[in-house]
């Protein structure tokens, strides 16, 4: 009878002990799911909110936003978890695949217009990061405009041909570099991304790198915006900005004269419940660093 009894209790303490270690392992995987969303949602508020999902004035993420192309007009997606009209039904590597290789779901490719060459060279745990925190944006339904375009073939053959002659993805490293210059080079490149507006382009799209973040006129500029020259020339540029003057922009939107940024900055700024002044001002400055690390490029934009 007593080794009966011995046997209850010993079975009681092992169920606890068992018990209690999957409530805490439970715990540490949930703590671990919250901090790498929580950084997803720093990552998506730094890369502007992903503010070209967003037409202005209307649902947060659910796309519909013209943009026009040599070929036509590309309209942006729908990024919100809606499971008919937007990333709902993907899977993780999905959203990964179109994010850093502009592989649709269904194999076909996305526009370059979606920046995913330079994606590509975002960290893998960053990206992890951000395709966790995608998959909690609450979904709205909205289909997104099909491709309006004269040339047949588009995605098939000219998007395989121009990213063959133009394209050029980069390499992601496992972790994202912590501080200082390199830190403020990843995140103008492949997070933010500064050059998609800030770098012009020719007749077709391609980015003029010896012209890097110099600016553009308004009529070769994105929606027809004029961008600013922000290397680090003097005269043109933003080179009499202090690097406290530069964080303070991409955190506020103020300039050093006190006007304040418009259009698709101030989007991308404060446009959208996570964008640039969410930015920590380690990054930002970091940011400003890097900027004025680079050669200033003269070009006049007004």
């Amino acid at each position: 009878m007593r080794q009966v009894l011995r046997m209850r209790r010993m079975t009681r303490v092992l169920l606890l002990t068992v018990g209690g270690s999957f409530m805490a392992a439970a715990t540490v995987n949930a703590q671990a799911n919250k901090d790498l969303i929580a950084q997803g949602q720093y990552l998506f508020a730094i890369s502007g909110g992903c503010a070209c999902h967003t037409v202005p004035k209307e649902t947060y993420h659910t796309g519909g936003r013209a943009f026009p192309i040599p070929l036509g007009t590309v309209f942006s997606t729908n990024i919100t978890q809606d499971k008919e009209t937007g990333l709902g039904s993907w899977s993780d590597q999905q959203i990964h695949d179109a994010m850093n290789a502009g592989i649709r779901r269904d194999g076909s490719r996305l526009l370059p217009v979606m920046p995913y060459e330079a994606y590509s060279g975002m960290a893998q745990q960053d990206l992890k990061s951000l395709v966790a925190y995608m998959k909690t944006l609450k979904p709205a339904k909205k289909a997104t405009p099909d491709l309006k375009t004269w040339a047949p073939m588009v995605r098939s053959v000219a998007v395989p041909v121009y990213l063959r002659v133009f394209g050029g993805s980069s390499n992601s490293p496992a972790q994202a570099p912590k501080s200082g210059v390199e830190r403020g080079r990843y995140l103008v490149n492949h997070v933010s991304i500064c050059g998609d507006c800030h770098t012009p382009r020719n007749s077709i799209g391609v980015p003029n790198r010896s012209q890097y973040l110099a600016g553009t006129v308004a009529k070769n500029g994105p929606l027809g915006e004029e961008v600013p020259n922000i290397t680090p020339d003097k005269e043109t540029g933003i080179g009499d900005w202090k690097r406290e003057d530069i964080a303070e922009l991409l955190i506020t939107g103020t300039k050093p004269d006190f006007d304040n940024v418009q259009g698709l900055m101030s989007e991308v700024i404060q446009g959208t419940p996570h964008g640039y002044k969410d930015m920590r001002r380690e990054d930002a400055l970091a940011i400003a660093d890097y900027l004025k690390s680079i050669p200033p490029i003269k070009n006049k934009i007004k």
